[in-house]
């Protein structure tokens, strides 16, 4: 029987494992030691974010909490108060001229002049171009000089007639003598007359080489330049002329509203109709409605009204497009609140109240008329009640707050610097050994607001 023995591994294989083994251990290390830093450091990262979370939840050791306590949520109030609401209807409405006048030349020829700067104000009456006027002094000449002649001949014929009446009154002529010469007369009379119709359409055409306004208001640019020759067809004419002062706005609004505003109309009461620009951000005039429409159109259910403004600043252009406020009516001394202060809820309409006690309590409301940054209510709020405007997202019955300004910049902490330091006058340099600020737990609270405004109640 043969025996075979193998040598036992080298003590220098096994040897070569464990660096390898020693490197993995270490590296392991690295990455836990990096993962339990991260998570114990992430609130800080994270901002105030979880600790908002937390006190929303019940109540935690960080964010808002550590300012407000557990259970406590920062809010913004506003005290219902007694105020004049505008019963306003909105709509979009197109600016158009009270009167606009294409100005044509009624006699053909060279223009000559132009009396106007483009979009000057022009009156009526008020020459604007000239047509070259010769051939129409010509012709005008012509016509008085046919005139002058066939009034001698009327004359003449006029003498002979009583001429002829005397002969006949001798039994010297003949009757039809007589007769001839008064047909004659007659004749001549006529030509005289058609003459004189002659005369005054020649000066007529002469005076239409002066172009006038014939409105006053704003001119546009000029449709033909000097040196052309100008028609009586011209589609363009030589300018446009715009009445601007004053100006009528047309819109339109929901039929709804049509008894009161044909009562108000009746009685001569004026309704105030205001222009905004389509941004809502500024007033650009103030009107007058002028009338209504004598048919509601059937597809949209609205009428047409027409305001007139006076535009004396000239801040209204016609065809402008511009946002519209009619004024119906003024509830005077109605209980009103933000809009941002009204829920809809399962009961309606409600509001959150805060007690002099910090707890919040609901209160069911009728909501009315929108004026501006204020909406009228009733029912169960009184006037001088804090309602909450901020802050409502995770509001219960009888949870307790703590009331922030509704500014942020006017918050507690809203101006000190990123380091927590307090900030000195602007420009001013940090005192040298100045003590470090507070940290985020002991901050007044600022961060923990960004939540509470994300959710900002409609």
């Amino acid at each position: 029987m043969n025996l075979r023995f193998e040598s036992p591994r080298p003590a220098t294989q096994r040897g070569a494992v464990w660096p390898w083994m020693l490197a993995l251990a270490v590296v392991l290390a690295a990455l836990g030691g990096w993962w339990w830093h991260a998570r114990s450091t992430q609130p800080a990262a994270g901002g105030a974010e979880p600790g908002a979370r937390a006190g929303g939840a019940g109540g935690g050791p960080g964010g808002a909490n550590r300012r407000f306590g557990a259970g406590v949520q920062p809010v913004s109030v506003q005290p219902a108060e007694l105020r004049d609401i505008r019963v306003v209807v909105d709509a979009i409405g197109s600016i158009s001229a009270s009167n606009t006048a294409v100005v044509r030349a009624q006699v053909a020829g060279v223009l000559q002049s132009l009396s106007f700067k483009e979009g000057q104000q022009v009156k009526a009456g008020q020459v604007i171009a000239q047509i070259d006027p010769r051939a129409f002094r010509a012709a005008l000449g012509q016509a008085e000089g046919t005139l002058a002649r066939d009034r001698a001949q009327l004359e003449n014929a006029r003498i002979d007639l009583a001429r002829y009446r005397d002969l006949l009154a001798k039994d010297a002529i003949a009757k039809q003598q007589l007769d001839t010469q008064e047909a004659l007369v007659r004749q001549l009379e006529g030509t005289v007359q058609t003459d004189r119709a002659a005369v005054e359409t020649a000066r007529l055409q002469l005076s239409y080489t002066r172009v006038v306004a014939p409105i006053s208001g704003r001119v546009g640019l000029k449709q033909a330049d000097l040196g052309n020759l100008v028609q009586t067809g011209d589609a363009n004419g030589l300018v446009t002329i715009t009445q601007t002062q004053p100006i009528a706005l047309v819109f339109a609004v929901p039929s709804a509203h049509l008894p009161q505003i044909t009562a108000k109309l009746r009685a001569n009461e004026p309704l105030v109709v205001e222009a905004w620009d389509r941004g809502g951000a500024q007033r650009l005039a103030l009107g007058r409605l002028a009338t209504i429409d004598n048919a509601i159109d059937p597809a949209t259910d609205t009428i047409k009204a027409k305001a007139e403004f006076a535009n004396r600043d000239e801040a209204l252009f016609p065809n402008q497009s511009v946002s519209v406020k009619l004024e119906l009516d003024t509830q005077e001394n109605a209980l009103a609140v933000p809009p941002a202060a009204v829920l809809r809820g399962a009961r309606g309409f409600y509001v959150y109240v805060v007690g002099a006690d910090g707890t919040v309590s609901t209160r069911v409301v009728k909501t009315g008329a929108v004026d501006g940054d204020w909406m009228a209510v009733s029912g169960a709020l009184q006037a001088g009640e804090r309602v909450v405007i901020d802050g409502v997202d995770r509001l219960r019955e009888g949870a307790k707050v703590e009331v922030i300004a509704s500014d942020p910049r006017l918050r507690a902490g809203a101006s000190e610097p990123p380091g927590g330091g307090r900030r000195g006058p602007p420009g001013a340099a940090p005192a040298a050994g100045a003590a470090p600020g507070p940290d985020a737990a002991s901050r007044p609270y600022r961060r923990a607001s960004a939540p509470f405004e994300a959710g900002r109640a409609p």
